[in-house]
């Protein structure tokens, strides 16, 4: 078994989610889960099929965003894996109905931070092994830090004022 890492960088004003799933209706499912969770998100979604032609199967409403995920699940090439761009939209957004799709088993990292994922490569195929979300914690909040982070998410309309 060899271990590989596959970097993820999320572009400026975009997140990403990453998962795992088990069947090919998935790419249709979780388009329709995105479209009827944000009026105007824009995304784009790879899935890589794990049996059958083993195809990357792609969808989305934003061309390019379309093609980054095509791109970047052939790369990570793993399983039944996901990976959705999106932007117009946190996933806190679109989580809920992601997860609800019938076929999702898992949700590994849903970030606007740099990826990594960590990919096991076997006689059989490749495997996630896990995701690297951001970077190292620097420290531990202080009273100020709270009161920052407190007005921030009142700012960005996610708690009342």
């Amino acid at each position: 078994m060899e271990f590989k890492t596959v970097k993820v960088d999320v572009p400026k004003d975009c997140n990403v989610i990453f998962g795992m799933a088990h069947f090919i209706k998935t790419v249709e499912d979780l388009y329709e889960a995105l479209v009827n969770s944000v009026p105007g998100i824009t995304f784009g979604l790879g899935f890589c099929e794990a049996s059958g032609p083993c195809l990357v199967r792609h969808e989305g409403n934003d061309d390019e965003l379309r093609r980054l995920a095509a791109d970047k699940a052939f790369e990570i090439a793993c399983g039944h894996s996901f990976i959705i761009y999106l932007k117009n939209a946190f996933p806190l957004n679109v989580l809920g109905k992601i997860k609800a799709a019938p076929e999702v088993c898992t949700i590994y990292a849903a970030t606007a931070n740099p990826l990594e994922i960590i990919v096991v490569e076997a006689e059989q195929g490749r495997g996630v092994m896990g995701v690297v979300d951001g970077y190292k914690s620097k420290g531990i909040e202080s009273q100020s830090d709270i009161i920052d982070r407190q007005k921030f998410l009142r700012k960005i309309g996610y708690k009342l004022g």
